[in-house]
């Protein structure tokens, strides 16, 4: 039986890690030993010193609970010093000074790092997602190499393993794995490892859920079945990843058997998540359709989640994960605890108490199943679930140009919510509008969709895209909701590039953009009149507002109120009639060299008083008042407070 750990870097990331997830199955058929870890990998060492650490001290002197002191052993560990007694109360036993060698040579060998020359793992698999995540996931294979005993039992791979295949080998020494692993014998080839399951393919193996509930981190998009039901894409999109990561297109994976497993080992989920790149494009469209109803998916269909203490208890017995279920059904139990009220509250509170199940780190297996018996009949009546309804989501998006009648209304037999159409190019203007009023005569509401900007398209062409979308909610009363995405390049020498600009882009245009977006948290939902204060009501406007001083977009309503109410002299207004004052005193040359300093965005750089003076005046108002709005002397900041307390400010509170 081999040791392995999968891991998966410390970002922040929406959906679980369904290669990992694969891999996990793939090993527990092989009868390994599972860990999944995503956190500070610093401290899941020292976790594994404590664990070491207790169990010496058991092997001492059994007759103390060692368990109970856990958080204090590790604290020790990290920090050293002397061992306070009455912390870990190794003074009360006989055994007091082999007790506190033990534990000084755990806290010794933490420190020396002695994991580096005691691998302590056979195997670790590191699952890598966008390339903006570059600088962690090259942090996490580094730190890993400490964990194995040679660079061959390190194994990377997904989206910035196989884009970034050269940058890996050349920053960690270590070689990935490329594209999917759609092929037996790419973990092993050893034959007497694999006995009879020499033919998998880890890429059909259904997912291992339960590796979920061994981390703290809660994934947002959660209670769903994941997966895909075609793979690759027809298109060759320049800014696209797809054609590399799934060169070949499959046009049905069928999913029912998957997702049976999944129902009958962790239970029912509420959605289903597929990660397709463009399922339009399958011939087999008709058939996933049914496949996804015949699943449970189709229109208003609903869901009622299942008894997670019965699958969490069942699966203990079945002594699938012990790690995973031991920390979810103590989550349990501590849950329906504070459901309780009164003496039952007591008598479970006595219950747990005695069985030491009111600690994590005290908390045992045999336990948790003996007292079972007599919560869950409790967890069933404090925890009926009432039916919600279900969703599909197609998360990739699909393809506005291959639609038609007869496809959009195979969508709209299923739940399907949001249906992301993907609208990259104003050029696609009559496919996108044709998709979203095909799909709105199917039936669908609820649209969500990326505006890819910065990469060949026009800042008009960015305002034109949104305010398609705005138009249509208002048409065909459905709701869009668009997500602005800047475009970074994925390979090539600007790979690395976080400040990349698209051809027809600038810096103080993306900024804008940004400012806007920070405001509004990053969507554009429906609302033609909040759209106008954002992005402007015609395209003049959106580009006044691009021009417009960061600061003062951020703070719209608060500079716009300063010109109005109080004729400060700081104020959107100033600024407006500061710049048509400006422009007209310029020549052709005078006007291109202006904008070019703007465009630029550095204002924090210019010494103001070595430009044109012709342009001070008006670049005065672009030096960054940020800082003073929220410094509580300046002047800025107080008239801020007197606004914010001002009558008319709440009605502005869910806009700029």
């Amino acid at each position: 039986m081999r040791n392995i750990l999968l891991l998966e870097p410390n970002y922040k990331n929406k959906y679980p890690p369904i290669g990992l997830m694969k891999i996990s199955t793939y090993h527990r058929l092989l009868g390994d030993k599972v860990t999944f870890y995503k956190g500070d990998l610093k401290d899941f060492i020292l976790d594994k010193y404590t664990k070491k650490c207790i169990d010496k001290l058991f092997y001492i002197d059994e007759n103390i609970n060692w368990r109970l002191y856990y958080t204090s052993i590790k604290n020790y560990l990290k920090k050293g010093g002397k061992i306070d007694l009455d912390d870990i109360p190794i003074n009360k036993s006989n055994y007091q000074v082999l007790l506190e060698q033990a534990i000084i040579e755990q806290k010794i060998n933490f420190h020396k790092k002695k994991y580096e020359n005691e691998p302590l793992f056979d195997r670790v698999y590191i699952a890598t997602l966008f390339t903006f995540y570059w600088n962690i996931t090259i942090e996490t294979i580094n730190f890993a190499k400490k964990l194995v005993k040679s660079n061959n039992d390190i194994f990377v791979g997904g989206v910035s393993a196989t884009l970034l295949y050269n940058d890996i080998i050349e920053n960690t020494g270590i070689t990935p794995i490329q594209g999917l692993l759609n092929k037996p014998l790419m973990l092993d080839n050893d034959l007497k490892i694999l006995g009879k399951y020499k033919d998998v393919i880890v890429d059909t193996l259904s997912l291992d859920y339960s590796i979920l509930d061994e981390i703290d981190y809660k994934y947002p998009e959660k209670d769903a079945y994941y997966g895909y039901i075609t793979r690759g894409c027809i298109r060759k999109c320049p800014f696209c990843a797809v054609p590399i990561l799934e060169p070949d297109y499959c046009n049905f994976i069928p999913i029912k058997n998957k997702i049976e497993e999944t129902k009958l080992k962790y239970g029912e989920q509420r959605n289903l998540l597929l990660l397709d790149n463009n399922v339009l494009a399958s011939d087999k469209f008709k058939d996933i359709i049914n496949e996804i109803i015949e699943c449970g998916f189709g229109k208003n269909a609903k869901y009622t989640e299942p008894n997670q203490y019965a699958i969490s208890i069942n699966n203990l017995i079945n002594g699938i994960n012990d790690t995973a279920y031991i920390k979810k059904t103590f989550n349990l139990n501590i849950e329906l605890l504070n459901k309780l009220k009164g003496e039952q509250k007591q008598e479970i509170y006595n219950l747990l108490s005695e069985y030491e199940l009111l600690n994590i780190f005290t908390t045992t297996k045999e336990n948790l199943i003996f007292v079972s018996d007599k919560l869950l009949p409790l967890y069933e009546k404090y925890f009926k679930n009432k039916p919600k309804l279900r969703y599909v989501d197609f998360n990739q998006g699909v393809d506005a140009r291959l639609f038609n009648e007869e496809k959009a209304n195979l969508l709209g037999k299923i739940n399907i919510r949001p249906l992301r159409i993907a609208f990259d190019n104003i050029k696609d203007k009559n496919h996108y509008e044709n998709a979203i009023r095909l799909s709105a005569k199917a039936g669908i509401k609820n649209f969500s969709n990326y505006i890819l900007y910065n990469f060949k398209d026009k800042p008009i062409e960015f305002y034109q895209r949104l305010k398609i979308n705005i138009d249509l909610c208002e048409e065909l009363k459905i709701n869009i909701y668009s997500f602005p995405m800047k475009f970074h390049p994925i390979t090539g020498e600007d790979r690395f590039n976080r400040d990349f600009l698209g051809v027809y882009w600038n810096r103080k245009y993306i900024r804008a953009i940004q400012a806007i977006l920070n405001a509004i948290k990053g969507k554009v939902g429906r609302g033609k009149e909040f759209f106008e204060k954002a992005f402007g009501s015609n395209e003049d406007e959106f580009f006044k507002i691009l021009e417009m001083p960061e600061t003062m977009i951020l703070y719209r309503y608060f500079f716009e109120w300063l010109g109005e109410e109080k004729k400060y002299h700081i104020s959107t207004l100033a600024w407006e009639q500061t710049w048509k004052e400006t422009f007209l005193l310029l020549d052709e040359k005078e006007s291109k060299e202006l904008l070019e300093i703007i465009h630029h965005n550095k204002f924090s750089t210019i010494d103001i008083n070595n430009v044109n003076p012709k342009f001070k005046n008006l670049l005065i108002l672009y030096v960054d008042y940020r800082d003073n709005v929220i410094n509580s002397n300046s002047e800025l900041y107080k008239l801020k407070k007197e606004y914010d307390q001002h009558p008319t400010r709440k009605l502005r509170r869910k806009s700029l």
